[in-house]
């Protein structure tokens, strides 16, 4: 009779359909969520072990995920876009105008910037009579999808995006306290923005801000700083990415003592201008990784744009982009209704989605050896890197776990593999634990960590 209780019970909360082979302490699960006070009905979560169901809760009811989506968008462009993929960055030259012409890389830097730079001082000019001519025309022309949160942040992970873009689209301001006075750097030096410091060293500190003007193109450093501060990186988007790589070119080419007659512009690559110097992309691993493990919404959406680009639908939208991820989870069986998927990066509260999908793909992914490699890599691991770097350390899941963490307001979750040690291929794990709520966040990442550790212990 009570085996038959216990039975009825796990079907209630989505617990049937246990793998006979289970290694995980179901009971256990549920009272670390109900010591922490989390109600049955603000989750839904699945564990697998070798494919197969091994605990749910309320498995099968959408939510919304944040950026646990970020796995989705991984798994289509590693199916759909070779590995040995690199995007390309071209510099043209007509005698007169220097042209850039964007390939979509997330990841065009200063060291690419520099690279460009050198290849064309390699011509031995030291004036460019002309404008800088941009075209980023292999995408469109959105910046920032309407599938986004609809309120502007300054932060870099509201930046936004063009098929021709330069450090994330992102500027770095950085502060520490030196010979007793704040000290403010911005990051890359350019002409794109004055930089205003009025702010002053205080034992007892008061609150630090960093306002940006994008209109005006102006920083502003204001508030007060402990003399004892260690120095900090702040990071804010910039509004448009054309004049910002251009300003960024003109520096640079500055520094090389080439100078720039002309102004900066947007425009095509004409057929007439002669190919001067080229610049390719980090391997498509490496920049899923920086996608991954510290959430990059930018490259989320760069990326979700180069698979348009790849189906042959230029200039590339997001939507089509989007719609090739779902090509390719209706590939692997998830159908239309068990997903709403509208912004790539999960920086959105209309994504919705039930931990079962997030778990089909990881273990779609998980028996395709071609691509798994590549997407547990780029995922953050436990207690070393990443948006795990500081979880689980000291405890059985430190460098056990590469999950993918996800945050709104209202909203935690975690998705990913977790392993136990000594390590079996038996005792792998495909997780997924999304939480819509009002409790505190602290509390909801504690409690996954805590299932995680009762799971791999």
């Amino acid at each position: 009779m009570l085996r038959i209780l216990k039975f009825i019970i796990f079907i209630n909360l989505g617990l049937g359909n246990i793998s006979a082979n289970a290694q995980v302490n179901t009971d256990k699960i549920m009272q670390i969520i109900k010591s922490n006070g989390l109600s049955h009905s603000d989750l839904t979560m699945q564990i697998d072990q070798d494919g197969k169901k091994v605990f749910g809760l309320n498995e099968n009811k959408k939510m919304i995920p944040a950026s646990v989506t970020k796995i989705l968008t991984a798994y289509a462009v590693l199916k759909q876009i070779p590995l040995q993929h690199k995007f390309k960055t071209e510099m043209y030259y007509d005698g007169k105008n220097l042209y850039v012409k964007g390939g979509g890389d997330p990841g065009f830097v200063s060291e690419n910037m520099w690279f460009l730079v050198n290849e064309f001082k390699r011509q031995g000019l030291s004036k460019i009579s002309g404008d800088i001519i941009l075209d980023d025309t292999l995408f469109d022309d959105i910046r920032y999808d309407e599938s986004r949160e609809s309120i502007r942040r300054d932060r870099s992970y509201d930046a936004p995006v063009g098929a021709l873009s330069f450090n994330w689209n992102s500027v770095n301001i950085y502060i520490k306290p030196n010979n007793n006075q704040v000290q403010a750097y911005v990051d890359p030096e350019s002409d794109f923005f004055t930089l205003r410091n009025t702010a002053k060293l205080n034992s007892k500190p008061k609150d630090l801000i960093i306002s940006i003007d994008q209109a005006k193109q102006s920083i502003h450093v204001s508030g007060q700083l402990s003399p004892h501060a260690a120095e900090k990186a702040y990071y804010k988007n910039v509004s448009d990415p054309i004049k910002w790589f251009g300003e960024n070119l003109k520096a640079f080419l500055k520094q090389r003592n080439i100078t720039v007659e002309g102004k900066i512009k947007a425009g095509k690559v004409p057929l007439s201008a002669r190919l001067v110097a080229f610049t390719e992309s980090k391997p498509l691993p490496q920049i899923l990784a920086d996608m991954n493990k510290f959430s990059n919404n930018y490259v989320a959406e760069m990326l979700t744009k180069n698979l348009a680009v790849q189906s042959g639908k230029t200039p590339a939208k997001l939507s089509e982009g989007v719609n090739q991820i779902k090509k390719e989870l209706q590939n692997i069986g998830i159908t239309e209704k068990e997903i709403t998927l509208l912004n790539p990066s999960g920086f959105s509260r209309d994504n919705q989605f039930s931990a079962s999908v997030l778990n089909k793909v990881l273990n779609a992914a998980k028996s395709d050896f071609k691509i798994y490699p590549s997407m547990i890599e780029s995922l953050p691991l436990s207690g070393a890197d990443g948006t795990l770097k500081r979880r689980m350390i000291g405890t059985p899941a430190e460098g056990y776990v590469r999950a993918k963490t996800g945050y709104l307001n209202g909203v935690v979750t975690l998705s990913g593999y977790a392993g136990k040690r000594p390590h079996k291929a038996s005792d792998e794990f495909a997780f997924t634990f999304i939480y819509n709520g009002s409790k505190d966040e602290a509390l909801v990442r504690a409690t996954f960590d805590k299932i995680l550790n009762a799971v791999l212990e």
